[in-house]
């Protein structure tokens, strides 16, 4: 399944089927078919339009960014913190020796903030090797050495060098907790993803609260603004049309009990 899904959102991400639309339709301007070229290349100049420029990813993304808002920290302590994996460059850390994040570094900053706060907290950290054509480079290692080069005593560590998806990061995640009823334990991972991610923990039953970071809106006026790249959008609609699949398909194949989760 995970080898399905990797191949399969490869050929159904919209930047790649700009890129189907322009080659079919490059290719079958020297056919007969001149006019399935024509709309080929029209339905790839509307994509980028509409997908990089327009904010159509924005009004996707925004209800998923706002779905969960961050837990109520007052009351009882926190005893544990869970970090998906998923803002490491591994690859690149491995290759350089060096510590490498990508967009979604609020997942690592955030979880030394809440470390320090918390000293009393355990911090597990679930994500494997997610390459499935490259060499293996595992995101664990790569966050166990920042985490430690930030200040996280090993005592306080656990990490999980095996998930390759959010359904085994839950898996495995409740594995290495192994909470206690009354325990409180915050989810750490990228607001866009939360709803799917707090889906597949409460499947797994593993009780957690939401601490939603890397937003990529600044909230709900972002619906008129465009995009100045139209790669950016394209990025964006690609992240934002891949959770809402993940999603539905979370729920179609029983991991989650809901399409969209709620708080």
């Amino acid at each position: 399944m995970f080898y399905i899904s990797k191949l399969g959102w490869l050929l159904a991400q919209p930047s790649m089927l700009v890129i189907v639309l322009l080659l079919g339709g490059v290719i079958l301007l020297a056919t007969r078919f001149q006019r399935t070229a024509r709309a080929a290349l029209i339905g790839a100049a509307l994509l980028v339009v509409v997908g990089g420029i327009l904010p159509l990813s924005t009004w996707l993304i925004l209800p998923l960014e706002d779905r969960f808002p961050r837990a109520d920290l007052s009351g009882a302590p926190i005893d544990g913190i869970i970090v998906l994996g998923g803002a490491e460059e591994a690859r690149v850390a491995n290759g350089r020796h060096v510590h490498a994040l990508n967009m979604a570094a609020e997942r690592m900053t955030e979880t030394m903030a809440l470390a320090h706060r918390f000293p009393n907290a355990k911090v597990v950290f679930t994500g494997g090797s997610t390459n499935i054509v490259l060499g293996p480079a595992v995101e664990a290692d790569a966050a166990a050495s920042l985490l430690h080069d930030l200040g996280l005593e090993p005592d306080r560590l656990q990490v999980d060098r095996q998930a390759r998806n959010t359904y085994e990061n839950a898996l495995y995640a409740k594995q290495l907790a192994n909470p206690k009823p009354g325990e409180r334990w915050l989810l750490v991972t990228s607001a866009w993803h939360m709803p799917r991610a707090i889906g597949l923990f409460r499947k797994a039953g593993f009780p957690v609260e939401a601490w939603p970071v890397d937003y990529r809106t600044a909230g709900s006026g972002d619906v008129f603004v465009p995009f100045y790249s139209p790669s950016e959008g394209l990025r964006r609609l690609d992240t934002a049309v891949r959770e809402w699949a993940g999603l539905f398909v979370s729920w179609l194949t029983g991991q989650s009990k809901s399409i969209l989760p709620k708080p």
